[in-house]
């Protein structure tokens, strides 16, 4: 990596956007309270978050800032200002639950049921049908969404590529037999009479011919179809989750599910296993808690 490398510009090629900027916060705040922090060695360091325990309770909150100055110190060292990472070995006590909870998913039958809500408008039901198959079949996240174009698509081969993000690899899925001719009309019809500028490539567009960015599409989807299922609501981050924990349980290799979802860990993948004891466990947590 280049020595001319900003922080900020580090940071946004390393993380995704919201974990660049709440890490940038932190190291900021820790370069303001810290005296030579570029020099902090790992006595330091620990010092700093004995003062910090004095003043946050929250788990969530001091994990964020260990992360934070972790990735601070390999920011100095890819830019040859340091040759070590001080914070490496700092390990927190209070453990955080990664683990997805099941009782909260949808299952299959679930999920294609939000296929079927009709539109006011025909154009943006076939948009509609296309972002929701792409969260139902292919579990994409908003920001590969965003990212799609029309020359992604594959319809002769029934394929859609999808580019890497921060936290995804790219890969090549395949499209189910009924999203063909739906990506067709929509492709060739009706995306044609939604957007205004020619020049778009962008595949899931506005209302208004507009690309849709990622914000776009989580509101989009928390707004139109949130509400659905009582008690467990939707959202493109369920969606996805919930398609990914029903190929483990139907009883598909974890390495053939890390590769459809993309995680660049097979830990990651780990976390949508949980057996029938922890989940009939967190069903009852969240159901009948204990007063």
């Amino acid at each position: 990596m280049s020595h001319n490398v900003s922080l900020s510009e580090y940071l946004k090629n390393n993380y995704s956007r919201a974990t660049a900027k709440a890490y940038e916060r932190e190291i900021l705040i820790y370069l303001g309270n810290m005296n030579e922090a570029e020099k902090a060695m790992y006595k330091d360091i620990v010092s700093y978050f004995g003062r910090l325990r004095m003043r946050y309770t929250n788990s969530k909150t001091i994990h964020r800032i260990v992360f934070s100055i972790k990735a601070y110190y390999e920011y100095l060292i890819s830019s040859g200002k340091r040759k070590d990472n001080p914070a490496k070995s700092i390990k927190l006590r209070d453990k955080l639950s990664n683990d997805i909870q099941l009782q909260d998913l949808f299952t299959a039958e679930e999920l294609e049921s939000l296929l079927n809500k009709l539109e006011r408008y025909n154009n943006l039901d076939y948009r509609n049908k296309v972002l929701m198959s792409l969260l139902i079949y292919q579990a994409l996240q908003p920001k590969e969404l965003e990212s799609l174009t029309i020359k992604d698509i594959n319809l002769h081969q029934g394929t859609i590529y999808i580019k890497s993000t921060p936290t995804t690899n790219r890969r090549e899925l395949s499209l189910k037999p009924t999203q063909i001719m739906l990506f067709y009309q929509y492709i060739f019809k009706f995306r044609s009479i939604l957007i205004k500028n020619k020049s778009i490539e962008n595949l899931i567009v506005s209302q208004r011919g507009e690309a849709m960015n990622a914000q776009d599409i989580s509101s989009h989807v928390k707004r139109i179809y949130g509400n659905r299922f009582p008690g467990r609501k939707v959202s493109s981050q369920t969606i996805r989750q919930s398609v990914i924990t029903n190929l483990l349980k139907a009883g598909n290799d974890l390495r053939v599910v890390q590769t459809f979802a993309g995680h660049k860990h097979p830990s990651t993948t780990e976390k949508y296993k949980q057996n029938k004891v922890e989940e009939l466990k967190a069903g009852i947590n969240k159901y009948h808690p204990l007063q």
